[in-house]
């Protein structure tokens, strides 16, 4: 029974999924209506509806090589005599995305007990790196497990600071050093304190760096051998964090970073600021990295 007050009726919180239906609504538009209007009425699969359905899907950020694979699929279902209504068209669209998607899945790693699970998280400047590392803190804290943040972005100005505000928020510790201190040192007392401290989780911030400079590239790799150094295994998720808007640019941040971080997984922020949430399938396809979370919002349950 719901009670209404003077006030009205009290506000219900959506569910994670009603979250992500929202969020995706722009892609949802800007794809899977124009496809549904690209076979309504149609008797008969054509090459021309083919010809759109290709512009549509690069058009949403799939991607020119996912894109041909897709169709090459499609055709060869046409061929097969399996795929003939248009109106069963979006329907075989959506099962290749599918197949893209959990082809990729992989279970994180395991951590041998009384040890930390040690999560980098990385990727360029402003894409929701510090609100990323703020809501996995709080989602791993309210499941009763110990959290630990770790301040190793020690290059941008107030990095620190941002960190502490998400810490403090999540009801959680943070290691930190002065601007400017080596960021694998920052690391290494972070995960000695986070051994003694029987910690379940050590979430490390790095800092922002454009896939092109190296010498941020060749920190990345140090930091990645101080953890495994430390703690067996570790690091045993790298998070890519990527903004869903960039488009097809973050295709090309994946493919450095994987390179020099060995990136395990992917993090799809500002998903409900854009039309093009296609890219995902994109890395998907290309780099065989699993997604792991999507940011719809910014609060904390986002």
């Amino acid at each position: 029974m719901e009670f209404i007050s003077l006030f009205g009726t009290p506000k219900r919180e959506p569910t994670v999924f009603e979250k992500i239906k929202e969020a995706v609504k722009q892609t949802k538009a800007n794809f899977t209506e124009q496809i549904q209007d690209l076979v309504e009425g149609k008797k008969e699969i054509d090459p021309e509806m083919l010809d759109d359905l290709e512009a549509i899907m690069i058009g949403a950020d799939i991607g020119v090589a996912t894109t041909n694979e897709i169709l090459k699929s499609i055709r060869d279902q046409m061929s097969r005599k399996t795929l003939r209504d248009p109106a069963e068209l979006r329907s075989a669209i959506k099962e290749e995305l599918r197949k893209i998607l959990n082809v990729n899945y992989t279970p994180p790693n395991e951590v041998p007990e009384g040890n930390p699970f040690v999560i980098l998280i990385v990727g360029v400047n402003g894409v929701g790196k510090t609100t990323t590392i703020g809501k996995l803190a709080h989602r791993f804290n309210s499941a009763g497990k110990k959290v630990m943040l770790c301040a190793s972005d020690t290059f941008r100005a107030a990095a620190v600071e941002q960190l502490e505000i998400w810490a403090n928020r999540a009801g959680v510790p943070v290691i930190k050093q002065k601007a400017g201190a080596d960021p694998s040192a920052v690391l290494f007392d972070a995960l000695q304190s986070a051994k003694a401290r029987k910690i379940d989780y050590v979430i490390a911030d790095t800092a922002g760096r454009l896939h092109t400079k190296h010498n941020l590239m060749a920190e990345l790799e140090k930091m990645t051998r101080i953890a495994k150094r430390e703690v067996p295994g570790a690091p045993h998720e790298v998070l890519l964090v990527l903004d869903a808007t960039t488009g097809q640019n973050g295709l090309t941040q994946a493919r450095e970073f994987t390179k020099s971080a060995g990136v395990t997984g992917l993090v799809l922020t500002k998903l409900d600021g854009t039309a093009k949430g296609g890219v995902v399938t994109a890395i998907a396809k290309d780099l065989k990295i699993p997604i792991r979370f999507v940011g719809v919002g910014e609060k904390m349950d986002d």
